[in-house]
């Protein structure tokens, strides 16, 4: 079963420190990693750790950072072969974190920003792949290219609209599996964000706001899912079919890359075939166990974690 993952591959530069500093305010830290991340690079891993064969196009840099990030998903089984070098520096996120858990976010795109057009070799890896994973941080009119070659040559394509943002028209009508948490809902569909609704301490509160979303939501493509973290998930198609499938409880610590563990998993439970709940089921999983471990791409589930704490549901 083979997966390809268009997308952006960074180095997460983490530092932290007791408290944030203001503008034009220097404080002294006491911690730093470098931590290899990306939307697109994470969730090409937790397909790979999720039993997939995984092929990745995107871009690094001539720069040092190139080798970590290249390594890290070498190890991970992935098939790079398509992952292009560009002149210049690779994507970077420079994250600050407090004490108490807020942080600060500056990511430069790098390499991220010139996978601007698909190869003939690209065109020919996702025409033979079973699923096209696809998300927003990489340019939208390269993600628009390469869901434009996957429904030429039959592939189903999967959208992970994150970041957040609105979407051509275009791409939505090439979409099979939309996947959006509430923020991301809310661009695609043009409302004002809120983020309210998702902190409420009521469940049924919370639920009814999904449940207004995915009203809206099911009309923008034939399948939907809405995942709201320790919640779980919701699932809407154009056939009639609507459910909510709860996550499994854990001791988060970190859900860095929660939403990347469940998309990988998704695409690859989607891909083989399971029922939709079994598949709903198998993700929330993966992303419960990533959101117990620190980090990105090293907090993603294997397939027998994954399939272990599935199968207590």
């Amino acid at each position: 079963m083979k997966i390809v993952v268009v997308g952006s591959v960074n180095l997460d530069l983490v530092a932290t420190a007791a408290v944030l500093p203001r503008p034009g305010e220097t404080v002294l830290g006491h911690g730093f990693t470098t931590v290899p991340g990306g939307k697109g690079a994470n969730q090409a891993i937790a397909a790979a750790f999720a039993g997939a064969e995984v092929t990745f196009i995107g871009a690094v840099g001539e720069d040092a950072f190139a080798e970590q990030v290249r390594d890290n998903m070498a190890r991970a089984g992935l098939d790079l072969s398509l992952l292009r070098t560009e002149p210049g520096p690779s994507g970077v996120a420079l994250i600050a974190v407090d004490d108490a858990g807020e942080n600060f976010i500056v990511v430069a795109p790098g390499a991220n920003a010139k996978v601007t057009a698909l190869t003939e070799a690209d065109r020919v890896a996702i025409a033979a792949a079973d699923a096209l994973v696809l998300q927003l941080e990489i340019p939208v009119e390269t993600v628009l290219e390469a869901a434009r070659a996957a429904r030429d040559a039959g592939v189903p394509v999967l959208l992970n609209a994150a970041p957040a943002r609105s979407l051509p028209a275009e791409l939505l009508d090439l979409v099979d599996v939309l996947i959006v948490n509430i923020i991301e809902a809310q661009m695609v569909l043009g409302d004002k964000v809120d983020s309210s609704a998702r902190r409420s301490p009521s469940a049924s509160a919370r639920g009814m706001h999904a449940y207004s979303l995915m009203e809206r939501l099911r009309a923008l493509a034939p399948k939907v899912v809405l995942t709201v973290g320790p919640d779980g998930a919701f699932y809407a198609d154009r056939d009639g079919t609507w459910m909510q499938i709860p996550a499994p409880k854990v001791d988060a610590v970190d859900s860095t890359a929660a939403g990347d563990g469940f998309v990988g998993a998704f695409a690859v439970a989607y891909t083989e075939g399971k029922p939709i709940a079994d598949t709903l089921a198998w993700a929330c999983a993966a992303g419960a166990i990533g959101a117990t471990r620190l980090g990105a791409s090293s907090s993603l589930a294997l397939r027998e974690e994954i399939d272990a704490l599935a199968a207590k549901r």
